[in-house]
């Protein structure tokens, strides 16, 4: 979920298209909405992974940026995407390699800014205070304990400060290579291993960020059963990015509440109350 991304696609606006050659096993893929540097976001990281972790994503095989629309084909993958039913301890244990292996394979100073990018952190922090600046409460208790409280912990959190150009929350935590958007149907299950697809909005992160997006994107909690905190107690994190960890999984799930909301989806921003809850109840006491 790149955040703009997210917005976009909350909103019914289409980003790209997709055509599949099953005979030649390539895709191909053009950016109807390339405003933020999709395109070369993706090829930069497609070149990436291929010289310093090959298996893991697609072959790119050739672009054209430049087109009208821009597009890039890349090697067909093998395997059907996660989600949509409960993950078997093999494929949650072949998903945390695959993420573990994306972070650690590519150089993070190799990911040269492209033209139009941005950085996802901050503008997802951005996206949530304007939807949480119009957002209508509704009837549902739950909803408006949820958001009361999420505005409440917004105004003292630190993640504030990536929207306000001071860098990244933590700025001693290593940066990685990120991939944007932790929809489950991004990662293919063959059998045996995980491998990533869909590479628009990734760019230079943090572990802590990244695993946020991931355990909070309502494809792995609730549509596959991720349990989060196994989850990420699985990776080697430092003090530092456990605390903002935290903070991000609230703020994820408070983008998740706000969008759910806009969808009028009253079931599903029920649920997503009752989650948001939960992790501000977390906090630590002052």
């Amino acid at each position: 979920m790149g955040a703009a991304a997210g917005a976009r696609r909350a909103c019914r606006v289409v980003t790209h298209q997709v055509s599949v050659d099953h005979e030649g096993q390539v895709v191909v893929k053009r950016y109807v909405d390339s405003r933020r540097g999709e395109p070369a976001r993706e090829w930069r990281a497609l070149q990436l992974l291929a010289e310093h972790a090959p298996r893991l994503a697609p072959e790119p095989i050739r672009a054209d940026l430049d087109a009208s629309p821009p597009s890039i084909v890349m090697s067909l993958l093998p395997g059907e995407p996660l989600g949509g039913r409960p993950l078997t301890a093999a494929q949650e244990g072949a998903l945390a390699v695959a993420v573990g292996q994306l972070w650690q394979a590519v150089p993070v100073e190799l990911v040269t800014p492209v033209a139009g990018e941005v950085d996802t952190r901050a503008e997802l922090v951005q996206v949530v205070r304007d939807w949480l600046a119009s957002v209508d409460p509704g009837r549902g208790a739950a909803v408006r304990d949820a958001l009361a409280t999420a505005a409440a912990w917004l105004t003292g959190t630190a993640v504030l400060a990536v929207s306000a150009g001071r860098g990244p929350v933590g700025g001693s935590m290593p940066g990685v290579l990120g991939q944007g958007d932790a929809n489950l149907a991004n990662f293919l299950w063959d059998g045996e291993l995980v491998r990533i697809v869909d590479f628009e909005d990734s760019g230079v992160s943090d572990r802590a960020f990244e695993l946020a997006v991931l355990v909070e994107h309502v494809s792995a909690w609730r549509d596959a059963g991720l349990d989060a905190d196994r989850f990420t107690a699985g990776f080697d994190l430092s003090a530092t990015e456990r605390s903002q960890l935290a903070e991000w999984r609230r703020l994820l799930a408070l983008y998740w509440l706000l969008r759910l909301r806009r969808r009028a989806d009253a079931g599903a921003a029920a649920g997503q109350a009752r989650r948001l809850l939960s992790l501000l109840g977390d906090m630590p006491r002052r």
